[in-house]
């Protein structure tokens, strides 16, 4: 275990390598801050962090920077979330409170995640399997065409055309459509087969070809992996960090445009909780020298999907921090209201 003044020597070395790009001298460090000790025990305190891997010397410089390893214990012992100031909120209030409908929510919390952050912004849309369902409508298109409209409880709409095995006339459809949201209304879409899978034998006999080709619409779409939907924005954020990049930025752009790597990055929807990944923690190479922070986002306290932002490990995880978790909150407001 580290002792108390060490803690708070790196605490002081990730500050000013944050803020000023530059590595740490003990010199500075006892300029700067008001650590009561001199700067030769302050040397000490350093060369001890060195040898326990928190801090290193990157080239020929006198000074330090930290290692994946200290910022990971910054993130978990050091650093506190910091709450976003009353403006902030207002603005962030302002600027989602104008979307008109789920695509424009996701649009715009990327815009405004990049914006507050910096970094690269990326928002998952959604997830229907974590969903239920609001309201599910029929239209008759033609005498033997429907349309389907599933819309959810975190304001996503499916549209499908149904083909019907005969004509199904307007008295049959209203029957139809009250009691398929009567079953299904409010409920999570892993409970709608159970609960419609009786439902044909309650219509005449020449009506259930059609209720059941309904239902088999219905069903598909609620099992297609539309949750794998991504929205990325802010990435030319990245070009202002191009020291913090060993080599070169390239590998960071190749890894963001690989949705796959971006969901695993996100992790798991159901996770809500912040989770930061610091440099080598990302299991995806090319991201080895970033850090990405995440949180779920969801209606009625349940997450249904996650956003967050990509950006060097040399990163105001603070702020970061704090700017997802306010954007969250306020994205999961919007759903709850939709």
């Amino acid at each position: 275990m580290l002792s108390e003044r060490r803690l708070q020597v790196l605490r002081a070395i990730v500050q000013d390598y944050v803020g000023t790009e530059e590595p740490v001298g003990s010199k500075a460090l006892t300029e700067r801050h008001n650590l009561g000790v001199s700067p030769a025990t302050v040397r000490n305190d350093m060369a001890a962090l060195e040898d326990e891997g928190f801090i290193a010397q990157p080239h020929t410089s006198a000074g330090r920077i930290p290692t994946d390893k200290g910022y990971r214990l910054f993130v978990d012992k050091l650093a506190g979330v910091k709450p976003m100031t009353a403006p902030e909120r207002r603005a962030i209030q302002n600027f989602l409170d104008g979307a008109v409908d789920l695509d424009d929510v996701v649009a715009r919390t990327v815009r405004l995640l990049a914006q507050l952050t910096r970094q690269v912004a990326v928002v998952q849309y959604p997830s229907l399997t974590r969903s239920t369902v609001r309201h599910v409508e029929l239209l008759s298109l033609a005498p033997a065409r429907l349309m389907l409209v599933l819309i959810t409880d975190t304001g996503r709409v499916e549209q499908r055309l149904v083909d019907c095995p005969a004509p199904f006339g307007e008295a049959s459809l209203a029957d139809l459509r009250a009691r398929l949201n009567s079953r299904v209304a409010g409920r999570r879409f892993a409970d709608v087969p159970r609960l419609v899978e009786d439902l044909p034998e309650g219509f005449d006999v020449e009506d259930r070809g059609t209720v059941a080709t309904v239902l088999s619409t219905l069903l598909e779409t609620l099992v297609e992996e539309n949750e794998e939907r991504l929205m990325i924005g802010g990435t030319a954020n990245l070009t202002r960090f191009g020291h913090d990049f060993p080599l070169t930025i390239r590998p960071v752009l190749e890894a963001l445009e690989e949705q796959v790597v971006l969901l695993k990055l996100l992790g798991e929807a159901g996770d809500s909780g912040m989770t930061v990944r610091i440099g080598h923690e990302n299991a995806y190479e090319g991201l080895n020298s970033t850090s990405v922070v995440s949180v779920g986002y969801g209606s009625g306290g349940e997450a249904v999907a996650k956003l967050g932002v990509v950006g060097p490990t040399r990163m105001d995880y603070p702020g970061t921090m704090g700017a997802v978790r306010a954007v969250a909150r306020y994205v999961g407001q919007i759903l709850a209201e939709s």
